[in-house]
């Protein structure tokens, strides 16, 4: 019997761990790169990443919201603590979790994802202003969010000892946040999920604890409360400005969606939900408790606090702090690469930094961020007074969010009594949350809309520049050169230029190359070669696209490859020529050795040099003076961008880059006239 009992016990064992497994490591299956099961360890990842600057809102709103009015009575906070209630469930649980997170590009989500959905139908005029309007909000408030959270948290050591420096303190804690970017998340994101774990844990005991101290404080779920305070108050604007702090991270959980997936994000959203009302019920019983004794200037967050948790409670509150920092910088990393490969923002150096898809560090980027979290800390100084400049530039990325989530489900075929609901209603509400975080503007909300405004011309004229650039290119079939080509290739009077000669194209149009491309093979230095190489870049609207296609025009001599490259995906030519070129060898199509005599004896492969055309508008040219100004501003922001040859993974020694004007010709051209002059 004990064989078999032994035996039976290895069953049980392999039982058990297949069972614990499927439920921690997921079998979260996948269609392409999307997750589609939830695990228990994806949970702990959303958690960890996903609701990190929404869960540290604990920190501010309540203390923003007994800013607005220091004199308060019980309804006042009833109402308050009910508009956070309804604002998290309408704006972020019915909106994003429920109807965002299904508006998936191939498991992507955020701003970027959406907008390619939609430019998929052919609309790509104003969706493109709506996403660039979004998409720059989302970058400032990538500078804002680190310095009000982590201050808010620092802050609270004034309650153990008031002569506490906050702006040291904040400005180390930011500068190790920033410096520690550049070795990448994949270490530290590993305790993300179990530190804030601890945290929303940490707020919902704390609000249980707190809420028995007045039990009306459960009124608050009931919405006539939220509507009598708006209605009635005098000051409903800058009160619907405080609360809609609750919700600012709602964005970000939707840009998070391919770290995560759908049903793990709506998954542990419940729990964070919960946690969160807990402690604003908290918080608001406690304040209707010790009425008397607080005003604007206490925060209710650490006020609930027992004295003996006080300092841990800091502590946690300034590791979440740093965790919710953290996430939202690597959630800009991942929007900039997504712009970049959009063409809606300049090229820049783009590292990888894990082997996690999608994990990116933007040095230039990160640089920006921290000068603008140092600037805003600095100019600011305090958490009650970055309040007044947070939440404006957020509510311009909702609004466009909303407006291109409508677009989506429109092209999908949806009831028009549907999306027209959806539409009229979040508008509305963002609206609302938009006009009152307008009467910040002067308060500090200019801060963050200027900076907005000049990230999104950054972005207007790179993407119309560009496409001016291409509206002005000629183009011609290049079949049709094939015969002069291989007569260069055979003229051995022609010194070689190289073995393999390779040009990077950006054709719309499969068999379709720029003329200068030609003019620079044929006319203006005859290049002869063993192998010609047109590597055609096409950029798709899926997140992940990485695939080739070659037409052989000559036979071991002449290729044209179209390689396709998702939106996610950073091109590294030389890599994937590489392997394109063993595909051809292993086939037969292609035989790498040169053709120097001295090199074929010993069958040694050739050489490759690359050659790009780099086209500069010229000031001859005759334009209206709108496009004139863009292509002016254009070309400035390519000089300081990152250089086409590095941004396509190349090898700099081996390129050549051959410089030629742009000019237009949109306009009546003037002529010069021939007139014979007698002696």
């Amino acid at each position: 019997m004990q064989p078999k009992l032994r035996f039976c016990n290895c069953i049980e064992i392999v039982t058990i761990w297949r069972l614990c497994n499927r439920l921690f490591c997921g079998r979260m299956g996948r269609k392409g790169n999307r997750i589609t099961r939830w695990s228990a360890g994806g949970l702990l990842v959303a958690i960890g990443i996903v609701f990190g600057d929404i869960g540290t809102s604990p920190l501010y709103v309540m203390k923003a919201i007994l800013n607005v009015s220091p004199e308060f009575d019980r309804d006042y906070i009833l109402g308050a603590v009910s508009c956070v209630i309804w604002t998290l469930t309408l704006q972020t649980t019915i909106k994003y979790v429920t109807v965002a997170l299904r508006a998936d590009n191939n498991g992507e989500g955020g701003i970027m994802a959406l907008f390619s959905l939609v430019k998929k139908s052919g609309k790509s005029g104003w969706p493109f202003v709506v996403a660039a309007i979004g998409a720059s909000a989302m970058l400032a408030d990538g500078i804002i969010t680190p310095a009000v959270t982590v201050t808010s948290a620092v802050e609270g050591l004034r309650s153990i000892y008031a002569a506490t420096p906050v702006v040291p303190i904040v400005i180390v804690i930011i500068t190790l946040v920033f410096f520690v970017q550049r070795s990448g998340s994949s270490k530290i994101g590993r305790f993300f999920g179990p530190v804030m774990l601890v945290w929303f844990l940490m707020l919902g005991i704390l609000g249980l604890i707190n809420v028995w101290s007045d039990l009306s404080i459960f009124k608050a779920f009931n919405p006539y409360y939220a509507v009598k305070l708006i209605i009635s108050s005098p000051e409903w604007m800058f009160i619907l400005g405080a609360v809609f702090l609750c919700t600012t991270g709602a964005e970000a959980l939707y840009a998070d969606l391919g770290h995560c997936g759908r049903y793990n994000i709506t998954f542990s959203w419940f729990f964070v939900k919960v946690m969160l009302i807990l402690n604003y019920l908290g918080q608001g019983a406690w304040i209707l408790s010790h009425a008397g004794s607080v005003d604007g200037r206490v925060n209710p967050f650490y006020g609930m606090m027992p004295s003996g948790f006080l300092g841990v409670g800091i502590v946690i509150a300034t590791v979440a702090a740093i965790i919710a920092s953290q996430a939202l910088i690597s959630g800009v990393f991942s929007l900039i690469g997504e712009a970049v490969n959009l063409d809606i923002w300049p090229r820049m150096k783009i590292n990888h930094t894990g082997n996690v898809k999608g994990q990116l560090y933007v040095p230039g980027i990160n640089l920006f961020l921290y000068v603008g979290c140092i600037g805003t800390v600095l100019l600011f100084r305090s958490s009650g007074r970055m309040e007044a400049a947070y939440g404006l530039a957020i509510t311009l990325t909702m609004l466009s969010t909303t407006i291109l989530l409508w677009r989506y489900m429109r092209n999908l075929g949806m009831p028009a009594w549907l999306t027209s609901s959806f539409f009229i209603v979040f508008c509305f509400l963002e609206g609302a949350f938009f006009v009152a975080n307008l009467f910040k503007f002067v308060h500090g909300g200019w801060f963050t809309v200027l900076i907005a405004f000049g990230l999104f011309c950054i972005m207007f004229v790179w993407n119309k520049g560009r496409s001016f650039h291409r509206s002005h290119l000629d183009y011609k079939y290049f079949p049709d050169y094939i015969d002069i080509i291989t007569a260069i290739k055979n003229d051995a009077e022609i010194p070689r230029y190289a073995s393999n000669v390779v040009y990077i194209s950006f054709s719309p149009t499969r068999n379709m190359v720029e003329s200068k491309l030609l003019y620079s093979i044929i006319n203006k230095q005859p290049k002869r070669a063993d192998h010609y190489w047109i590597i055609r870049i096409e950029r798709t609207d899926m997140p992940y696209t990485l695939e080739y296609s070659v037409d052989t025009m000559v036979k071991d001599s002449i290729f044209l490859v179209t390689v396709r490259f998702g939106f996610k995906v950073q091109p590294r030519i030389n890599v994937f020529l590489r392997q394109i070129v063993e595909d051809l060898v292993a086939s037969g199509d292609l035989s790498l050795t040169s053709m120097y005599p001295s090199m074929k004896r010993y069958r040694i492969a050739g050489d490759f040099r690359f050659v790009l055309i780099h086209r500069i508008f010229s000031p001859v040219s005759i334009c209206n003076s709108y496009e004139r100004k863009v292509l002016t501003a254009f070309e400035k922001l390519r000089h300081i961008s990152e250089s086409v040859e590095n941004a396509l993974g190349l090898d700099t020694s081996v390129v050549t880059v051959e410089t030629v004007p742009l000019v237009i010709r949109s306009g009546p051209e003037i002529r010069i006239k021939r007139n014979e002059i007698s002696s």
